[in-house]
């Protein structure tokens, strides 16, 4: 008891937990600010007033989201001199300048072309108020990129010295910390999945209306696009996350046999289907595999060596000094294959979503086609799928939207608790990253506080998201459709309502 209470574990619940619920956000708002600049310029180019639609519906899910993703990611800051001084004096000289940067990102630049956008809708012309959510999804992007590339220093710290007399690691190449493989591997495979959540996210969201018979020509067109997103974006992020572990594999071993169970060094190594293991003996009691695939994803060659965690550990330990240097085997192992599974899922989902729906809900002759009509889905030569079939997809549709976001969250579980014991591999463990004064009654006081907190937050953000949802497309006015063609407006508004109330 005394253990599993120790303030080290503690805290490192509390960091968890509060991350992946933070990171519910993150990957939502990058998508859907880009998603939102991709259907605003269609209005630009087009003028058809579905893609106005679709932009503010979206829009406003997207502004919902930011907030709360800002309101999470502040405490993420609070977190370091809490719990984790050792941890923050140890890096501060290498984390200040990305996250610096960040900040100023997020912030300064983010916020300023987000109040342009929601307040500009009337104000601005049409071009000067597309840039400005292009800006912000730039930013979002952006801002990404250097917490990224601070995480990624942790996996793979390059670009510092060890100050002996201090005590803490030293940034001597900031360029290095930013450029380097691993940071670069991690964004692309990061930002590639964001967008596999938010493409879900329009999918899940356009298939409740068009289940609904609800606004048809907006959730149609944000169907098509979803769908689009997530299978572009699946294929991307096993592109980028095949990379990413061929990066992994040389530079964290023990991740890559963990991920696998590879408890011994084998050539042609197989991939783990499913693996049942002793871990206080070192090898898998029950296991299906499939020989040569590990081998291939870790080094392009079927044959290539892998070695197992047994080795490794050997090796770390004559490296390091005495000590345990594997994570925890089984939360490895499983975070890596949800991660895959619903990943893959929601690809193979988007996959079958296109096919069915690539006459683009054409009815069949003789049904009418307005707004009270059912939205069969269409096979080929205008075929339309039974209303039951229909129906099963769009329940199917409407529940791959938490998909992506389950690959996410077991993604990030796997990346960190793949590298324990260390906190910046390598160089810093975990155990030694703790505040030193911080009892195990002060931790568990701050974690039930955060996790009601986030619990409140949550409610909030869920009763929003639905409201907002159910509500659908707002109905478009004149000034809406035909917004100023200089700064300011045309005309005298001052007494007229803000454009944020849509």
């Amino acid at each position: 008891m005394e253990l599993a209470l120790a303030p080290e574990t503690l805290a490192r619940w509390q960091f968890g937990t509060t991350t992946v619920y933070h990171f519910l956000f993150v990957p939502l708002t990058i998508s859907l600010a880009a998603l939102t600049a991709g259907l605003q310029t269609a209005w630009v180019r087009t003028n058809n007033e579905k893609y106005l639609g679709a932009t503010k519906f979206w829009g406003k899910l997207f502004l919902i989201n930011i907030a709360m993703g800002v309101v999470t990611g502040i405490v993420q800051e609070f977190q370091f001199g809490m719990n984790w001084s050792d941890y923050s004096r140890f890096v501060g000289d290498i984390f200040g300048a990305p996250l610096a940067f960040e900040a100023l990102i997020a912030f300064f630049f983010e916020s300023t072309f987000i109040g342009l956008w929601i307040f500009g809708w009337d104000k601005l012309p049409k071009k000067i108020h597309l840039a400005c959510i292009w800006m912000v999804s730039i930013g979002t992007v952006l801002s990404a990129y250097f917490i990224l590339a601070a995480n990624s220093w942790m996996q793979h710290p390059v670009g510092y010295r060890i100050n002996k007399e201090r005590g803490r690691a030293e940034l001597t190449d900031f360029w290095h910390v930013l450029t380097q493989n691993t940071a670069l591997a991690q964004f692309f495979h990061t930002v590639t999945a964001a967008f596999l959540v938010g493409g879900a996210f329009m999918v899940g969201v356009a298939a409740l209306h068009l289940a609904r018979k609800k606004h048809i020509p907006v959730m149609r067109t944000s169907l098509r696009l979803g769908l689009i997103t997530v299978v572009v974006a699946g294929l991307l992020t096993a592109v980028s996350g095949d990379q990413l572990g061929k990066v992994m594999f040389k530079q964290q071993p023990m991740k890559m046999a963990a991920a696998e169970a590879l408890w011994d060094g084998q050539n042609s190594a197989p991939f783990s289907i499913f693996a049942y293991g002793d871990v206080s003996k070192g090898h898998n009691s029950v296991e299906i595999s499939v020989p040569g695939i590990l081998s291939f994803l870790a080094d392009d060659n079927f044959n290539s060596y892998v070695p197992g965690i047994n080795d490794i550990n050997k090796a770390e330990q004559e490296k390091y000094g005495p000590g345990d240097y594997r994570p925890n085997i089984p939360v490895a192992f499983w975070s890596f294959r949800w991660m895959i599974g619903f990943g893959m899922a929601s690809f193979a989902l988007g996959i079958l979503g296109l096919w069915l729906t690539r006459k683009k809900f054409m009815l069949p002759p003789g049904m009418r086609t307005g707004e009270d009509e059912v939205p069969h889905l269409v096979l080929f030569k205008n075929k339309a799928l039974s209303p039951k079939l229909a129906k099963c997809y769009w329940i199917v549709a409407l529940w791959t939207l938490l998909f992506p976001l389950i690959a996410n969250s077991w993604g990030w579980i796997f990346t960190e608790m793949g590298r324990q014991p260390w906190v910046v591999y390598g160089v810093f463990q975990t155990r030694n990253a703790v505040s030193p004064g911080v009892s195990q009654g002060e931790v568990l006081t701050s974690m039930i506080l955060f996790t009601l907190l986030y619990a409140a937050l949550a409610v909030v953000e869920v009763r929003l998201l639905v409201k907002y949802i159910k509500a659908g497309p707002p109905e478009l006015t004149d000034d809406d459709l035909n917004p100023p063609t200089r700064i300011g407006g045309d005309h005298d508004d001052a007494d007229r309502p803000m454009a944020f109330s849509y």
